[in-house]
């Protein structure tokens, strides 16, 4: 795990956090990503409440959030907003992988500070190439941009 240097300092680009309150989209994460990049370090959290306090009270960051919208407690929403709230966690990417497809709700994301919108597709095959695409893009766009180079 190669952890940044620079604004990012306590960013590691190999461990990625899944914030996602149902086992099975948890269970389909991890088995996908495993299959696609067994190289990256996987955190799952069900619930957004604390969890910003917990990122600010660690001494590395994840790279990646792969952030669900609807949870109990703390909202996705409530949680992309606290997260972008704090420049501490700036160089944190933060993807919401979600079932809503409403345009509102992409167009909400997007303005709160998401960095990606992916939708949970339910066949499972498309729901793994959909992730690995969402993965791979954000490891290249931490190689392009001068962070540690693609682990593949």
């Amino acid at each position: 795990m190669k952890v940044t240097d620079g604004g990012e300092d306590r960013v590691d680009h190999g461990s990625v956090l899944v914030v996602e309150d149902s086992p099975e989209d948890a269970e389909a994460i991890e088995r996908a990503l495993s299959r696609t990049h067994p190289e990256l370090e996987l955190e799952f959290a069900d619930r957004g409440d604390g969890l910003v306090d917990d990122l600010l009270a660690r001494g590395r960051l994840p790279g990646l959030i792969l952030l669900d919208l609807n949870m109990p407690g703390l909202s996705g929403h409530a949680v992309l907003t606290a997260v972008r709230a704090r420049p501490e966690l700036s160089g944190v990417t933060v993807v919401v992988f979600t079932s809503s497809t409403a345009p509102a709700e992409v167009d909400a994301c997007y303005a709160a500070g998401a960095d990606s919108y992916v939708y949970k597709t339910v066949n499972f095959t498309l729901f793994q190439t959909v992730l690995k695409g969402a993965v791979d893009y954000w490891l290249e766009s931490r190689s392009a941009s001068g962070g540690p180079p693609s682990p593949m």
